[in-house]
């Protein structure tokens, strides 16, 4: 395996390191990278609207009801989660994009080799991706949150400067080192083999489609 780190069934082990770097069967770790990327980026999007949307003004007060507390939290837990896949795809349209054309683009991967190594590229979706996802969302959720603050605008505005700016870096950071990771452990193909692999499969599938 020429990657620096070896799997042991679930654990990422490095040999430069006295203990596992990461536990991908655990639950806990997982559930933490999805609601870093999906719930809270979603979250925070929900409470930008509390201004305008009288339901979720009152699915975010609190309640002396337990029953009525515990709706509340499922409501919000669920918008919390469609939000965020919401920002996610308009995550895909600009920021994604944006960092393709400065240099951070999708490497070529040899899927091949993903079978033997899907345990350690889970543990570089969870320890990179999953933070690219979150410092993304936030960049494009922060403008509107500031929006809704009352506070003087020029401080404001400094602040959100200086946070988008900062979302940003973080994010395209935690894309690259993904993405160089990740091509560590897959390795790449040529693209002329990629188009060749594509072309023979359309190729197949019109032939069949002729018979």
């Amino acid at each position: 395996m020429d990657y620096c780190c070896q799997v042991n069934r679930s654990v990422l082990w490095c040999p430069h390191a006295r203990v596992p770097a990461f536990r991908v069967t655990d639950a806990t770790g997982k559930y933490f990278g999805l609601v870093i990327a999906y719930v809270l980026p979603g979250f925070a999007a929900l409470w930008t609207l509390r201004p305008y949307s009288p339901t979720v003004r009152a699915w975010m007060e609190t309640s002396a009801s337990l029953p009525a507390g515990l709706e509340s939290v499922f409501f919000v837990t669920l918008a919390s989660t469609a939000a965020g896949m919401t920002i996610s795809a308009l995550r895909w349209a600009a920021i994604d994009s944006l960092f393709a054309l400065s240099g951070v683009r999708r490497p070529a991967w040899n899927d091949a080799r993903l079978q033997q190594n899907v345990l350690a590229w889970e543990v570089v979706v969870e320890a990179h991706y999953r933070y690219f996802q979150f410092y993304a969302h936030m960049a494009i959720v922060l403008p509107f949150m500031a929006f809704n603050l009352s506070l003087p605008a020029l401080p404001v505005a400094v602040l959100t400067f200086v946070f988008e700016c900062l979302f940003l870096a973080a994010a395209r950071d935690a894309l690259a080192k993904y993405y160089a990771r990740a091509t560590r452990l897959l390795g790449t193909v040529p693209i002329s083999k990629e188009l060749g692999h594509d072309q023979r499969q359309s190729q197949e599938s019109s032939r069949q489609r002729q018979r």
